[in-house]
């Protein structure tokens, strides 16, 4: 009987050190997938970000087109002015 007892025991704290191991390992995966979900907030955050550069990247690159560069920045100018003026006409021409 004696021996039947130390194995009931054994297993007892066997059980009772894997039920433990489990709560460990339980909260060792909520806590992973907290920083999962926070990482996956990172990035979309991030995506979005670069969305925005890329998109004011992209309106950057036309208006320094549109000024020419610095060596055109003068023909460029009088070019706007000329339009400019042009408008003017075409309104002054529709509201007479």
């Amino acid at each position: 009987m004696s021996e039947i007892a130390e194995i009931i025991d054994s297993v007892e704290n066997k059980i009772a050190k894997l039920f433990t191991k489990i709560n460990s390992l339980e909260q060792g995966s909520v806590s992973i997938k907290e920083e999962l979900d926070k990482a996956v907030a990172v990035i979309k955050k991030q995506s979005d970000e670069i969305a925005i550069l890329k998109s004011e990247c992209e309106s950057l690159k036309m208006a320094n087109s549109l000024l020419g560069g610095e060596e055109n920045k003068r023909d460029t100018k009088l070019k706007i002015n000329s339009l400019i003026r042009e408008i003017d006409y075409c309104i002054a021409q529709l509201s007479d």
